[in-house]
């Protein structure tokens, strides 16, 4: 009794921190869109300029997302975790210091280096900690951290723009996350690795043979391609949504830190609830929880943009942010039911490559079709055909295949 207290209680620790950890990494990440004004006036820089700007984070980040699960898949999370977190929270810090347009690209690639890894590895974490019947929930949970993150940074980066200036803010976010690489890798102990690779049957080790197959997994696309059309919306919405409502609807930095966190409070909820949702109600129904809450977004979008009030604009962005969300932790999720343990980082990864690679398109599209257009009209046009093409692609997904590659799953040792 003592000791399933003592692996409780280790396994509760372990996915706190994890949870903290990736909290950090989008309040460091947000620090750029609440500050995209300022370092447009500064730097003197278009919206096509901005645009580029924020996806250069991206060109990196979607890079490292399989590596970065394979290599935690092959060593364990924790040490590509911590190495994580201690990178990018450096060049969050270096951010601060750029001196023109091209060190600033050039500072958020290497930005996105760092972060890159952490998906994937973090996902892995959980695997390494908890039984395959409760990852999917786990998981998804975990991926609530993104938007309480989310939620969280304006209320602590909008303050620290206004009272030191845009360049300390990213100062003081580096800071605090070398401080808690140091503390994750104090507290978290190494799952014990000894012997591992010799005792673990070929078949259950993470070597070429097994990632040719997981890449050429047809199911596997499929759920990185829904991730990406959505990501189009998460990513656009995310990168845009500050400059949009100072400029289009003329509200100053405060109080665009007051409301932008609430959308993400909804999705925090809906990614908390995704993964019990999926097991206890849509078991062999994927696809359909998928393609609604896909079509449902599209719908709201675009009541979002025709909206004439701040007040409409922000309700339906929350709700294009709660059935959103359901996709988002559907599709880590997911994996989860039919992954191999071994597989489970570098297919985390995978998932998130198609996020990450929407995470460099939409910023950058986005940005184009602005300076092209003078407006947002092409903008919100695009972010529209994106979740329609999200929707279409959840429901070519195969319940049989998930069933079958399940049961395969299961059979392994874990």
């Amino acid at each position: 009794m003592i000791d399933a207290r003592q692996r409780n209680s280790t396994r509760t620790w372990v996915f706190v921190l994890l949870y903290i950890g990736y909290c950090i990494s989008y309040i460091d990440r947000s620090a750029i869109s609440l500050s995209l004004v300022d370092i447009g006036k500064e730097f003197h820089l278009s919206p096509a300029e901005l645009g580029i700007v924020l996806s250069a984070f991206y060109v990196s980040y979607s890079a490292m997302q399989i590596p970065g699960g394979w290599i935690a898949d092959r060593w364990g999370s924790k040490v590509v975790i911590v190495a994580s977190i201690i990178f990018w929270s450096v060049f969050t810090l270096l951010t601060g210091f750029a001196w023109s347009l091209a060190s600033m690209i050039v500072i958020r690639v290497i930005f996105g280096f760092g972060e890159g890894g952490y998906p994937g590895a973090a996902v892995k974490g959980v695997a390494e900690a908890y039984a395959r019947s409760e990852r999917p929930k786990m998981s998804a949970l975990l991926m609530s951290s993104n938007y309480v993150g989310s939620f969280i940074a304006p209320l602590i980066i909008a303050p620290l723009i206004l009272t030191l200036g845009w360049r300390h803010a990213f100062v003081v976010a580096g800071i605090g996350g070398i401080v808690f690489a140091l503390v994750y890798l104090v507290v978290v102990r190494e799952r014990k690795r000894e012997g591992a690779a010799k005792a673990m049957p070929a078949r259950q080790r993470i070597d070429a043979a097994a990632t040719r197959a997981l890449l050429k997994m047809p199911l596997m696309w499929k759920v990185l391609t829904v991730w990406f059309g959505m990501g189009i919306v998460n990513k656009g919405l995310d990168a845009w949504m500050p400059a949009y409502l100072m400029t289009a609807r003329h509200l100053n930095l405060k109080s665009v830190g007051l409301l932008t966190p609430l959308p993400f409070i909804a999705a925090s909820v809906s990614t908390a609830l995704g993964g019990w949702l999926l097991v206890r109600y849509f078991d062999g129904k994927e696809k359909y929880l998928m393609g609604a809450c896909c079509a449902i977004s599209a719908f709201f979008l675009y009541r979002m943009y025709t909206a004439e009030t701040i007040g409409g604009v922000i309700a339906y962005q929350a709700v294009v942010y709660f059935f959103k969300s359901f996709v988002f932790a559907a599709v880590f999720a997911l994996p989860t039911k039919f992954l191999p343990t071994h597989l489970m980082g570098t297919g985390a990864g995978m998932v998130n490559f198609g996020g990450q690679v929407a995470g460099f398109v939409a910023p950058a599209v986005i940005g184009v079709l602005v300076s092209t257009f003078g407006g947002y009209d092409a903008a919100f046009m695009f972010l529209i055909a994106a979740a329609m093409l999200a929707m279409v692609v959840s429901l070519t997904i195969s319940s049989a295949n998930i069933h079958t590659l399940r049961a395969t799953a299961l059979g392994e040792a874990v």
